[in-house]
C-alpha cells in the first residue's frame, strides 16, 4: 500500500478538524435566541461569548510561516475561560507541573463526596455558599476520621464537579487522599490500619451528612440563604424544616475506590479530573434542526456508551447550571498540602518517609483523553511545519477588531 505524501496528508488532517464538531458551534447557532428568551447572568453571559470567541478572529491571533517551504497559517488566540472545552489542555498541563511537587511516595485513596439531588434547587440559587459547605464539611469529614482513627492528619485534593454524563445537576466533589498521614505530634507517618481500606463508608456517609446540614441550617438560620432571588429568615420558610427532616433520613453517597498503585497514577488521575468541564467537544455527535446529539456513559448500565438529543435551548439551559461564581477556586488542598505550613510539613513526612526530594519531580503524565486535540500553546514562536516538517515562526501578529460600541 502506498503511504499518502506529507501534502495530502496534511490536507486530510485539515479535513477531519474542520468536520470537528464544538461546543462552541451551538453558542454561536443558538447562543443570541437562548439569550434573548432566557435570563442569564452575567457570569454565564460571560461564558458564551469566550466560548463563541475561543480561537476566532475577535480575539485575534498571529501568522505562522514556515523557514523551509514557506507554507502559512493562521492561529487565533484562545479565550483562556475555565469552562471553555478547548482551553483546559494547557491550563493542565501547568497546574501538574506544579502539583507533582507535593506528592508523597505513598499509596493515595480516591473518594467522593456527593450532595442529594433535593438540595439541587437551593444550590442553584446558592452555589458559591453551598459549594463552600461541601468542601468545609468533606474534608472535615475526613479530618475527624483521621484524628480519631490514626491520630494523624491526612493530605487531601479535592475538585469540584456539578455535573453528570447528560449535564444534569450532580454536585459533588473528587478528593484524592493519602494513605495515611503526619501524626498529631509529628513524630511519625501512620498508615492506614490496611492498605486497601480507608474508612468506612457508611459511618464516612453519615458523619458528613451530619456536618453539612448543621452548617446549612446555620447558614439557613442567619438568612444567608436565598430563594428565588430573595434572601428568606427562618420564620419566614414554612417547609424549612421538613426539607431538613428528609435530607437527615436520606443516605448521602460517598464513594470511595481502592488505592492507586503510586504517586505516577495519582497525576494521571488528578490530570483527567482537574480540569475537566461539563462536557468536552469530542461527545458532540451532530448539531442543527434546532437539537444537540451527544455521548454519554450511562453507569447504571455498565458504563456503557449511548447518544442522547436534547433542544439546543435546552442543552445551553443545562450546560449553564455549570458555571461556577467568578473566581471561586474548584481545586483545593487541606491538611498536609493546605497552604499553611505547606513546605514544612512536606518536608517532614518525606523526612519519615526516607524519600529524597526528587522521588516527587518526575515529570507529569498528562491524560488528554478530555483535551481539545488543538489546545496548543498559542504564544510558542517555533512550530513543526504539517507539510515539509520544517520551522514555523511567527511573521505577523493579529490584532483583535475594535468591539462594536453602537
Amino acid at each position: 500500500m502506498a503511504l499518502a505524501s506529507p501534502v495530502a496528508a496534511a490536507q486530510a488532517a485539515a479535513g477531519r478538524e474542520r468536520a470537528v464538531l464544538e461546543v462552541a458551534d451551538v453558542v454561536r447557532r443558538y447562543g443570541g435566541g437562548f439569550l434573548k428568551a432566557h435570563p442569564t447572568s452575567h457570569q454565564q453571559r460571560t461564558v458564551l461569548r469566550a466560548i463563541a470567541n475561543c480561537r476566532t478572529a475577535a480575539l485575534g491571533g498571529h501568522v505562522e510561516q514556515c523557514d523551509h517551504c514557506s507554507h502559512r497559517r493562521i492561529s487565533y488566540n484562545s479565550c483562556r475561560n475555565r469552562h471553555c472545552p478547548k482551553c483546559q489542555g494547557q491550563a493542565r498541563a501547568k497546574w501538574m507541573a506544579s502539583e507533582q511537587a507535593l506528592l508523597l511516595p505513598v499509596s493515595y485513596f480516591h473518594v467522593v463526596f456527593t450532595l442529594p439531588h433535593l438540595l439541587n434547587p437551593l444550590v442553584r440559587f446558592n452555589q458559591r455558599r453551598l459549594y463552600e459547605l461541601l468542601f468545609h464539611a468533606a474534608a472535615s469529614t475526613l479530618q475527624e476520621f483521621a484524628h480519631r482513627h490514626l491520630g494523624a492528619e491526612l493530605g487531601i485534593t479535592m475538585v469540584l464537579h456539578t455535573w453528570g454524563q447528560t449535564l444534569t445537576e450532580h454536585v459533588h466533589v473528587h478528593c484524592v487522599v493519602t494513605g495515611g498521614g503526619l501524626g498529631l505530634d509529628r513524630s511519625r507517618w501512620v498508615p492506614t490500619r490496611r492498605p486497601n481500606f480507608l474508612f468506612p463508608v457508611l459511618a464516612l456517609s453519615r458523619l458528613f451528612r451530619g456536618k453539612y446540614l448543621a452548617r446549612l441550617q446555620r447558614a439557613y438560620t442567619r438568612g444567608q440563604l436565598r430563594f428565588g432571588g430573595q434572601c428568606v429568615s427562618f420564620a419566614e420558610l414554612q417547609d424549612w424544616q421538613s426539607l431538613l427532616s428528609t435530607l437527615r433520613q436520606a443516605d448521602w453517597v460517598v464513594y470511595a475506590k481502592p488505592p492507586f498503585g503510586g504517586p505516577e497514577q495519582v497525576l494521571k488521575y488528578l490530570s483527567r479530573y482537574t480540569h475537566r468541564v461539563a462536557i468536552s467537544n469530542h461527545r458532540l455527535r451532530s448539531v442543527g434542526h434546532g437539537a444537540v446529539r451527544f455521548a454519554y456513559k450511562e453507569y447504571s448500565d455498565g458504563s456503557r456508551t449511548k447518544e442522547m438529543t436534547l433542544q439546543a435551548e435546552e442543552f445551553l439551559r443545562r450546560l449553564l447550571l455549570h458555571v461556577v461564581p467568578r473566581g471561586f477556586m474548584r481545586i483545593r488542598h487541606y491538611g498536609i498540602t493546605a497552604n499553611r505550613q505547606r513546605a514544612q510539613k512536606l518536608a517532614r513526612c518525606r523526612e519519615l518517609l526516607h524519600a529524597s526530594d526528587t522521588d516527587h519531580q518526575r515529570p507529569a503524565p498528562v491524560d488528554g483523553r478530555d483535551s481539545d486535540p488543538r489546545a496548543l500553546d498559542l504564544q510558542t514562536a517555533a512550530k513543526c511545519c504539517p507539510l515539509c516538517g520544517g520551522t514555523l515562526r511567527v511573521v505577523e501578529v493579529l490584532t483583535p477588531p475594535p468591539h462594536d460600541t453602537s
